[in-house]
């Protein structure tokens, strides 16, 4: 079998928290030796020991759930911003109206 990015990506966690057998201790830092800024990762990550920093490798799926979520909030948050727009305008309108009434009434 061989051993990719996404395998040791699942295993930095581990490694990290020195939770390791020796031979997948063994098997990373020989991993790591190849890939220099995913040992630069690792040693952030040993250093900082939050899960936060280690990247994670998404699926498509992943990736479109999270797109449709955005564009999701981004709808909603349009329709709430174009709402609270028309509220505005339509206050202004009556504001104006009601202005103008007061105003023809006082000078018939």
């Amino acid at each position: 079998m061989k051993i990719n990015r996404n395998i040791i990506l699942d295993l930095l966690p581990l490694y990290a928290a020195g939770e390791v057998s020796e031979d997948t201790r063994i098997l990373v830092e020989e991993y790591l030796e190849s890939d220099p800024e995913l040992a630069r990762t690792a040693l952030h990550f040993k250093n900082r020991q939050s899960m936060n920093d280690i990247p994670v490798p998404l699926k498509r799926e992943d990736r479109i759930d999270a797109y449709l979520e955005a564009k999701r909030i981004m709808l909603k948050r349009t329709i709430i911003w174009a709402s609270v727009a028309a509220i505005c305008i339509v206050s202004f309108l009556s504001l104006g109206a009601v202005a103008l009434f007061k105003l023809f009434q006082f000078f018939p």
